[in-house]
């Protein structure tokens, strides 16, 4: 797995084993890439760079056993379902897909069929999954909606806790970041023992940002790596500037209850900012964060959950360092999507390229 270089001083924590938000224990992910046709668009034809990618917070049902999550928003020109009932009840109740924007009402959809079959659930119960989008109009035939329910079914029969690809996949695949191809990216950091030793991983859906902003620790990346040395995207719709967003989805192993979360989610925005991402105007930058430490009652046959049941949390003096942790994990999985994501050529011929054989100077 990619690990930032060195000279970009980003590694402050170390990071966990796989440097991806599956170093926290439990924690899958999955992908299904959808990639054909070539040449000039044709709305429902192609050609289609898009796909779904799924984040499981346990491997369990997270509607019978949710996890406490938080949220937090930079800038909302973007979608992201479920969040409503995460601000009310501080729960994270089901699986969290990614995708592109015009698909986000097929990937719900989905999720809940998928629950149903597995469970055999008869209408009792009610599911509001969490699914998130960036916009890749530009590589893509967004209008012809081409992810369907199948398509969400083996983005959650992929789904693994170990390593997982990164770059031009599932979600992420038609993705642009700071005018370099862009899409999935992850790391993870483990704060010190004295800090109780806990593990935050970051995964990233990233699509957003400009050239001349981009710099990773002190090295002001997109001034030296000009349209002169990588060009900028190709295309009718030629560089779009900034436009776009990026979703953030922070994991830990940490014991912290929901108005921590979102404290949590809140400083993934500092790790976008340390990579030069402002929040434009035309950017959804959405973050949502959980903990694994602590998962509900397991509900019966009718998914209603009864009882009372006993959970830790981290006292708030001890929490800055999981701060930290997570404006460095997200700092890293910008960089892991840029030294990832792969030249892509995609509708009416638009090209954009790598970041990586530039930034290979660097490392």
């Amino acid at each position: 797995m990619t690990t930032p270089p060195a000279s970009f001083e980003l590694d402050r924590f170390r990071p966990g084993p796989l440097n991806a938000i599956t170093d926290v224990s439990g924690v899958g992910v999955g992908h299904t890439t959808i990639i054909r046709g070539d040449g000039d668009l044709v709305v429902g034809e192609g050609p289609v760079r898009t796909g779904v990618t799924v984040v499981l917070p346990h491997d369990g049902d997270p509607f019978a056993e949710p996890v406490f999550a938080g949220v937090h928003r930079l800038n909302g020109n973007g979608e992201m379902t479920g969040i409503s009932w995460i601000a009310e009840s501080g729960l994270l109740t089901s699986p969290i897909g990614l995708t592109n924007s015009h698909s986000v009402g097929v990937v719900r959809d989905a999720l809940i069929a998928e629950a149903v079959r597995r469970t055999g659930e008869r209408g009792d119960v009610w599911r509001l999954p969490v699914v998130a989008e960036t916009w890749d109009g530009q590589l893509n035939d967004l209008n012809g909606q081409h992810v369907t329910a199948q398509h969400v079914a083996d983005a959650l029969a992929d789904v693994r806790t170990g390593a997982f690809d990164r770059g031009n996949v599932g979600g992420g695949t038609g993705m642009v970041c700071h005018e370099f191809k862009g899409g999935i990216g992850t790391a993870s950091r483990v704060v010190p023992e004295e800090d109780g030793g806990y593990t935050v991983g970051v995964l990233v859906q990233a699509n957003h940002g400009r050239r001349s902003r981009l710099r990773f620790g002190s090295v002001p990346v997109g001034t030296l790596i000009g349209p002169d040395v990588v060009p900028l995207p190709s295309g009718p719709l030629g560089p779009q500037g900034g436009a776009g967003s990026i979703i953030v989805i922070v994991a830990t192993d940490a014991p912290l209850l929901p108005h921590q979360l979102n404290r949590l989610a809140q400083r993934a925005g500092l790790g976008i900012a340390r990579t030069g991402g402002t929040g434009e105007h035309d950017s959804g930058d959405l973050f949502l964060a959980f903990s694994t430490a602590a998962r509900g009652i397991p509900a019966d046959a009718n998914g209603v959950q009864r009882g009372e049941y006993t959970v830790r949390a981290l006292h708030h003096s001890r929490i800055t360092r999981l701060f930290d942790a997570v404006i460095e994990a997200t700092e890293a999985a910008i960089l892991d999507v840029l030294l990832s994501a792969e030249t892509m050529t995609g509708r009416d011929g638009t090209t954009v390229w790598a970041a990586r054989p530039a930034i290979d100077q660097y490392l």
